[in-house]
């Protein structure tokens, strides 16, 4: 299964982003062990290198731990993850203010769009 990529951010970091999420959804929980690199490079259809800096990152990151000979896995450290949870939310809504305001419009205007939605 490929993946369609966004061309205004780099492959590694849309990666990074999907990783991530589907920790928050729940799809991968703490202590899962990842795909080998070439296996989600496969997986992915992306380059080998690619993959390896993507893990790299989330161990810098502190969401992953690689253990010599067993592979990759999430952390198990669940401060950490309520952490990733609460970054990636600031993430989203300074993306989304920026986008609207690039657009014209403002936070009121939004917000009362967004409260009529729930």
């Amino acid at each position: 299964m490929t993946i369609d990529f966004s061309r205004d951010k780099p492959i590694y970091s849309q990666l990074v982003d999907r990783i991530c999420g589907d920790i928050l959804k729940g799809k991968l929980v703490l202590g899962d062990r990842l795909p080998s690199v070439r296996e989600y490079a496969v997986e992915t259809g992306v380059n080998v290198n690619t993959v390896q800096r993507v893990y790299k990152e989330l161990e810098a990151m502190n969401i992953t731990e690689t253990k010599r000979g067993q592979g990759t896995f999430i952390t198990t450290n669940e401060e950490r993850i309520a952490l990733l949870r609460e970054e990636m939310k600031t993430q989203l809504a300074d993306h989304f203010l920026t986008s609207i305001e690039a657009l014209g419009f403002s936070k009121e205007e939004m917000l009362v769009v967004l409260q009529n939605k729930s």
